[in-house]
């Protein structure tokens, strides 16, 4: 709100009575502010009519002198008044002047004194502006620390995590060398199976070879002796089933081997999906591991059985060509007789 020139009037004939020199600023103060332009001007306003109510009269000479000096002191009066007046023009005249220079002096410092005050203004407001993003700097500052250290906790959490994979990935890569293991014995048990086969094999071969060796016997025999014949043929009977029975054996160990060969491949399959599923596959592998040794066992036991059912052969086949020899001999002796 604009002030007028009877408030900066006011004020000043406020301060001017209480004995204090009415400045710019003080008459500023006393009115609540306002631009020093506007009140300079009045001021001076009020200056001049201060001045004017203070510029010395002209006044009569006392009558007393008048009547004494109205014969010799007229003249004189009249010289020293002028002298007086023309003194009191002078420094009128030397006041003006003056009175010129403070007004131009105090216009060039109110106009200073609003360039101030609008500077203070800017200042003012630029410092309120450097505050408030001091304050959002602290702020965004405090928020970065507080994401710094949830990160900071992440990055801890995370590196517990790590450790925990590697160790799971250890126990992963020890489990998967121990079904490395397992699938490698139970391929080392398919190899000796395998082994098994093959002598079983020899064995029919070997059979079949005294076999026919029996039957030539027996047809040479065939002619001299009925009975030995009939036995021969018997015992040639015999081997024939023992030969069968080798054979069903050596099918039966050849349908185990498949079995085996099946059962590697698929605990190698499953071996595989063990990797992906470690715990649960571990389980299952560790079933059929059981199941293939069960298996396994069996195997041999059946293998101990089949080379004591070759090795019976064996004796008994040893046995007939034994005694097929012996009965040639009594045919021949026979005839020496």
């Amino acid at each position: 709100m604009a002030i007028t020139k009877e408030q900066i009037f006011a004020a000043a004939d406020e301060l001017d009575a209480a004995g204090q020199n009415p400045t710019l600023a003080a008459v500023r103060k006393a009115v609540g502010g306002g631009s020093f332009t506007t009140i300079s001007e009045a001021m001076s306003e009020w200056r001049a009519s201060k001045t004017a109510q203070a510029a010395p009269m002209r006044e009569p000479a006392p009558q007393a002198v008048t009547d004494k000096l109205a014969e010799l002191g007229a003249d004189l009066w009249g010289v020293a008044l002028e002298m007086a007046n023309t003194r009191l023009a002078a420094e009128r005249e030397a006041l003006e002047g003056v009175r010129v220079e403070m007004e131009a002096a105090r216009q060039e410092a109110a106009e200073l004194a609003d360039q101030l005050t609008v500077e203070l203004d800017e200042t003012k407001s630029r410092l309120a502006s450097i505050e408030a993003a001091e304050a959002a700097a602290r702020g965004e500052a405090d928020a970065l620390r507080d994401e710094l250290a949830a990160m900071r906790e992440r990055a801890t959490t995370a590196e517990a995590r790590a450790g925990e994979l590697r160790t799971e990935l250890d126990h992963a890569h020890t489990d998967a060398a121990a079904q490395r293991a397992k699938l490698e014995k139970a391929e080392a048990h398919g190899f000796g199976l395998t082994d098994r086969v093959n002598e079983l094999q020899a064995l029919v071969y070997e059979a079949n070879a005294e076999l026919a060796t029996v039957k030539g016997k027996a047809e040479a025999a065939d002619q001299a002796h009925q009975e030995q014949r009939s036995e021969a043929a018997q015992a040639a009977e015999r081997l024939r089933a023992q030969v069968e029975s080798l054979q069903a054996a050596l099918q039966a160990a050849t349908s185990e081997l498949a079995t085996v060969k099946a059962k590697a491949e698929a605990a190698d399959q499953a071996h595989q999906e063990q990797r992906r599923a470690a715990a649960q596959e571990a389980h299952r592998q560790a079933e059929r591991l059981t199941a293939i040794q069960a298996e396994r066992d069996e195997a041999r036991r059946d293998t101990v059985t089949a080379k004591e059912e070759a090795a019976t052969l064996r004796g008994r086949a040893q046995a007939l060509e034994n005694m097929l020899p012996a009965s040639e001999k009594k045919p021949s002796g026979a005839k020496k007789t």
